[in-house]
């Protein structure tokens, strides 16, 4: 709403100018037509700009600002330079170079700084109207997804929910891998490939997050490997890697690049139990201990079941009395309370 509003006072602001020029001696010394070819070309602007302004969906803050800061240093170090000059050339204000020398100083530094900060965006943070030239603070680096990450899909619905506030970078060549793994002859790379592209899709489908391909800076190495290139990325970038490969997780670590282990985050959500709680788990098959029944509860953590091997196919009712945490998960030890088909 404040959008439309903010539009409607721009068209309006453009009429007011139109009308304010129809004052003005060369309009009325014109010909009877030229008030309207004003009001035309000043209601014309306006729509202009609000249309190309609605066609750009997505606009990166960081290239707006740098621009912005850009021309405005550049300006600024113009003026100080010809201050600087004016002692050193002083010229007549009939010289063709006291004309033609601001344009070409303004036009060299506007550029140089402008560039130079369209070069840095990503490592610099700007703040308006204050401009703070730092790093990005904890909770707000970007999230780095391997290709471990995305097959395994469930960053996916982690993003759902809004754990994640910053942005989710994929490093170019991850998405090569998994374009050409989707068009592969063997059966499980391409279906791995598949998968990961349509986790991409869901990615890009929320609108809690924002997702962007970035390609790393320089030439690599022909012998480094996905993994190194991941790694280097994110510490390029001073984010967070996202990532189910161990060996992935013990490079980041002996480059001190901070790695999240997708499986080890699911299995810190999966709920705790303590002795005395109630679970209702159906048991699937009988347990390795006399008389025992095992099941899994929805989060595919095992419960056994002490003395219910004749319930088995049932849904029952079990009271904790101990858990025990493995390389494989956490295992609940419970006994039954009743059953029920």
């Amino acid at each position: 709403m404040a959008l439309v509003v903010l539009r409607a006072i721009f068209v309006a602001v453009s009429v007011g100018i139109a009308v304010l020029m129809f004052g003005s001696p060369v309009v009325r010394e014109a010909d009877a037509w030229a008030p309207w070819a004003v009001l035309a070309a000043m209601v014309a602007l306006p729509l202009t700009v609000i249309g190309v302004d609605s066609a750009l969906k997505r606009k990166d803050l960081t290239v707006i600002t740098a621009t912005y800061f850009g021309l405005l240093v550049g300006a600024f170090l113009t003026y100080v330079a010809l201050l600087a000059l004016a002692p050193i050339m002083p010229l007549s204000p009939k010289d063709p170079v006291a004309v033609w020398l601001p344009l070409i100083l303004g036009m060299l530094l506007c550029y140089i700084c402008t560039s130079l900060l369209l070069q840095t965006r990503d490592d610099f943070r700007f703040l308006i109207p204050y401009v703070e030239f730092a790093r990005d603070v904890k909770g707000l680096r970007p999230n780095i997804l391997d290709a471990s990450a995305i097959v395994d899909g469930r960053v996916a619905d982690l993003a759902e929910t809004g754990l994640f506030q910053s942005r989710f970078v994929v490093p170019s060549f991850v998405l090569d891998d998994l374009q050409e793994a989707a068009d592969s002859p063997d059966r499980q790379r391409r279906l791995r490939g598949r998968r990961g592209l349509d986790v991409l899709a869901k990615l890009r489908e929320n609108k809690l997050v924002d997702i962007e391909v970035l390609a790393p800076e320089g030439k690599s190495d022909s012998d480094t490997s996905d993994e190194q290139r991941v790694v280097a990325l994110t510490r390029q970038l001073g984010g967070r890697l996202l990532t189910n490969d161990p060996n992935v997780m013990k490079i980041a670590g002996v480059r001190a690049v901070q790695a999240v282990n997708i499986n080890d985050l699911a299995v810190a959500l999966k709920p705790t139990f303590v002795p005395g709680d109630l679970v209702e788990v159906r048991l699937v098959k009988p347990g390795e201990g006399a008389g025992q029944g095992v099941g899994y509860l929805e989060d595919g953590t095992m419960v056994v079941v002490e003395g219910a091997r004749d319930q088995i196919g049932r849904l029952v009712h079990a009271s904790v009395t101990s858990t025990l945490q493995t390389s494989a998960g956490r295992l609940v030890f419970a006994r039954p309370e009743f059953s029920r088909n």
